[in-house]
């Protein structure tokens, strides 16, 4: 299902060897080129050698998160489209700045991340140049930990910031570009616990 006949270059990434590699076999079976990478580090690496036509990436792993990872990569690669996979986080907010899509590890099968990643690619290259969103995507862990994920609008780095039982809109200040970060949790944030 390669698009007009090529090959789709899609690099993923995780640090479970196992599904890492399952994810590489099923996905060249629907006719893509896969390189893979076990963290942000070694997807760097892979980055410089060849540039994929989609990125698929776990949020949590060892030495560099798909966070930071994701982060770079929107700055210095942003007409890549990128699909973010967690078992441990999900997001609320996701079509802003680190992710094009979601997907909820162990909740998704083959075939839905296979036509989500056609659906990506069908609207690649002309992704739309949005305005930086007045609030930051937050990411929630599964886990029911005391604290969410945040990303900066304006330079894409992700933070945690302590979970607050307010309601509305809250803010914090990024600690790498003191900008002034304002977001929501909504009800969704409660129903994975």
């Amino acid at each position: 299902m390669a698009q007009q006949g090529f090959k789709l270059r899609i690099l993923f990434v995780d640090d479970d060897a196992g599904l890492r590699e399952t994810s590489a076999l099923i996905l060249k079976t629907f006719g893509h080129e896969v390189r893979t990478a076990e963290d942000g580090f070694q997807a760097l690496v892979e980055l410089r050698s060849v540039l994929p036509d989609l990125i698929v990436s776990d949020l949590r792993m060892p030495g560099m998160s798909g966070f930071e990872l994701l982060s770079i990569v929107r700055q210095r690669f942003p007409h890549i489209p990128v699909i973010a996979i967690s078992g441990e986080f999900f997001g609320t907010g996701i079509t802003a700045p680190l992710a094009d899509a979601f997907l909820l590890k162990g909740q998704y099968k083959p075939p839905d991340l296979a036509s989500k990643i056609e659906e990506l690619i069908g609207l690649s290259p002309l992704r739309p140049h949005l305005p930086k969103p007045h609030k930051a995507p937050v990411w929630i862990p599964i886990n029911g930990k005391d604290y969410v994920v945040l990303t900066c609008p304006d330079c894409l780095r992700s933070f945690s910031e302590p979970r607050s039982e307010s309601q509305g809109i809250l803010e914090a200040n990024c600690p790498a570009c003191m900008t002034k970060v304002r977001y929501i949790l909504d009800a969704i944030s409660d129903s994975h616990h």
